[in-house]
């Protein structure tokens, strides 16, 4: 972190990273706040940062977060540049949050790589880095070692995710319920969601989705959901766009892979109960649904989160 940043994003990486495991009560990660000098000065003067480590701390991080940067059109200091470099060379982890995306991509390691960053941004990362293969319209986009995410309140969501692909899904809700943040907001969404001011009598989705989520085992339509909500198909169509940035297939698709995470995580080893507890019908579609949300099947899952018990 650099002279003039947002503290939000440094907000953000440190409430998740620093967020503690449900049964156990050990931190998630032993978090390290790095500045290039002994001091930083965040954004607008609104106060100064003491007191965190030096560069060096990042040759022995196994994941580097970079939280933004104060100026995207002026150079990076060479120093940071080249730990980042080193971080990645020797495969550690690199999550740029926001601006950070362009920190990370004038160290050269986002060429010819996905990452997206905040959409007003869009046009002058591509000016400045045409190698990198930007998706300005998502809220975060994970490529493995490095992930990337859109502005301010997308690193909240990056940061879930990152909990939940190395501890799973009922540690990362468990950080969520404590931020009071909600976690059905995957990387694929939109940045920008138009939010129409709702005349003084229409009901959000709040309930419809506690509904829902109570009976994902049940075979609900989106036809049923919109029945729920007593509005018709399309409204609840454009009510999902507007509200959560998603369409109803997919929210509920969504919700049903992470019940299936959830029941991995506790034990489930038959898919074919597994399917019709989560409502997929047969185990052949949980696999088909499971792999296209986490790039994973159920049993390699399983295996990943039960079976070491990593912590």
């Amino acid at each position: 972190m650099d002279d003039d940043s947002n503290p939000f994003e440094l907000g953000c990486a440190c409430e998740i990273f620093n967020a503690r495991h449900p049964a156990t009560s050990q931190v998630l990660y032993r978090l390290r706040v790095v500045t290039p000098e002994a001091t930083a000065r965040m954004r607008d003067g609104l106060f100064t940062l003491g007191g965190a480590s030096g560069l060096r701390e990042l040759d022995e991080a196994d994941t580097v977060v970079v939280p933004n940067r104060p100026d995207v059109a002026g150079p990076s200091r060479p120093e940071l540049l080249a730990a980042i470099r080193r971080a990645h060379a020797r495969g550690a982890r690199l999550i740029g949050l926001c601006t950070g995306a362009f920190t990370l991509a004038e160290a050269g390691v986002l060429d010819g790589r996905r990452a997206t960053v905040h959409w007003q941004l869009a046009r002058e990362f591509r000016r400045l880095f045409p190698l990198v293969e930007l998706e300005p319209d998502v809220l975060y986009v994970d490529d493995g070692d490095v992930l990337t995410s859109a502005g301010s309140a997308a690193a909240l969501d990056l940061g879930l995710h990152v909990v939940r692909r190395d501890h799973g899904a009922e540690v990362a809700a468990h950080v969520s319920r404590r931020l009071v943040f909600a976690m059905f907001r995957d990387g694929g969404q939109r940045q920008f969601v138009e939010r129409p001011v709702p005349a003084p009598s229409q009901e959000g989705l709040g309930s419809t989705l506690a509904w829902a989520q109570e009976r994902l085992d049940e075979p609900l339509s989106v036809t049923d959901l919109a029945r729920r909500a007593h509005v018709s198909v399309t409204t609840l169509h454009r009510r999902f766009r507007a509200e959560l940035g998603t369409t109803p297939l997919a929210w509920l698709t969504g919700e049903r892979v992470e019940l299936a995470r959830r029941l991995l995580e506790k034990g489930a080893t038959s898919m074919d109960v597994v399917a019709h507890r989560c409502g997929f019908g047969t185990a052949a579609n949980l696999r088909a649904r499971f792999r296209a949300h986490t790039g994973l099947s159920p049993s390699g899952y399983a295996g990943r989160f039960v079976h070491d018990h990593r912590v």
